[in-house]
């Protein structure tokens, strides 16, 4: 990888690509096809990383943190799966989605294989307490989904309310990989809640990024299509922020946009949400949370795991993709 986050668990982080591969064989054709689709795409894999580096900045010496790590990724493209069907999107890392290529039924299908498959392995590790933070954080995940649901298309969603929604939907399984990584370690209770914290400011961060990207970044770097929020009817931040603070005219363009729908005044979108200052709003908010996420590792012994951890929060504010 090309990132310097990756380099303190280097090794680590290939067994994590070996055992996903080895754990995704079945003898149904479609659902090895498919999922070697999904290996081929790629991805960060940051949550499967957060595992690895938690894990080792709290000294875990036993090979665990390998299958929990891939467990998140499993746990992660399962839902990203049913985020698709969901959301109808026809691009993601750069090529088609699932649902796209294959349709819905399928897409929705080798989800549920995965995330039974995840789980599967989640009791061979055997961890009571890791079980409980994942299982607890993937019903969570799926609260969220479905209060994002109630709110589409609705312009006077509040910022707690968003806010609200997406803890649970992105920043949670963040918590749960940095979190489980140190309960697996058997950390101390400062230790563990200093990286549980680090988790969800973190996936605050890297979620009001992400869109902040939907309206100043482009398709080719990002991997989907820009607008996407705006065509589904999502109202995030950069929109709340521009109807509260710009002129009345962009307001209510703003909000008519949100009920209507669709691309078609994308571009005049980004301009009045830029102008009116919701973009920078949300960056504000994103650097508070990566803030919060290195005030949280604070208490840790110093090593190159916290050290990558530092890294890969300013990283998470500073990216393009």
């Amino acid at each position: 990888m090309k990132y310097p986050f990756y380099e303190a668990v280097a090794a680590d982080f290939q067994a994590v690509n070996a055992l996903i591969i080895d754990s995704l064989s079945s003898h149904v054709p479609l659902v090895e096809e498919i999922s070697g689709y999904l290996i081929e795409a790629g991805g960060k894999r940051l949550r499967p990383l957060l595992v690895l580096l938690s894990a080792n900045a709290c000294r875990y010496n036993d090979r665990d943190h390998i299958k929990l790590a891939a467990v998140i990724e499993f746990l992660h493209t399962a839902m990203l799966l049913h985020d698709d069907v969901v959301d109808a999107s026809d691009l993601r890392r750069g090529r088609k989605t699932v649902n796209a290529a294959w349709g819905n039924p399928a897409s929705v299908l080798v989800g549920d294989f995965l995330h039974s498959r995840a789980f599967e392995m989640m009791v061979q590790i055997g961890n009571m307490r890791v079980m409980e933070i994942l299982s607890t954080a993937t019903n969570t995940i799926a609260e969220g989904e479905v209060q994002q649901l109630t709110y589409v298309r609705n312009p006077d969603l509040t910022e707690e309310n968003y806010m609200e929604v997406i803890s649970r939907k992105t920043a949670m399984l963040f918590q749960a990989a940095s979190h489980s990584g140190a309960v697996l370690a058997g950390a101390s209770e400062a230790h563990e809640a200093s990286l549980r914290d680090y988790g969800i400011h973190l996936g605050l961060a890297f979620q009001l990024i992400d869109d902040v990207l939907d309206y100043d970044g482009n398709t080719e770097n990002l991997g989907k299509n820009v607008g996407d929020d705006l065509a589904e009817g999502k109202v995030t931040l950069p929109l709340i922020a521009a109807m509260r603070g710009g002129q009345p005219e962009d307001a209510a363009f703003i909000r008519q946009a949100i009920m209507n729908g669709g691309v078609e005044n994308l571009s005049k979108m980004a301009d009045t949400v830029k102008r009116a200052g919701g973009l920078q709003y949300a960056l504000s908010r994103a650097e508070a949370e990566r803030d919060r996420a290195l005030e949280s590792l604070s208490g840790l012994p110093d090593s190159s795991f916290k050290d990558a951890m530092e890294t890969l929060a300013n990283f998470a504010v500073a990216r393009t993709s």
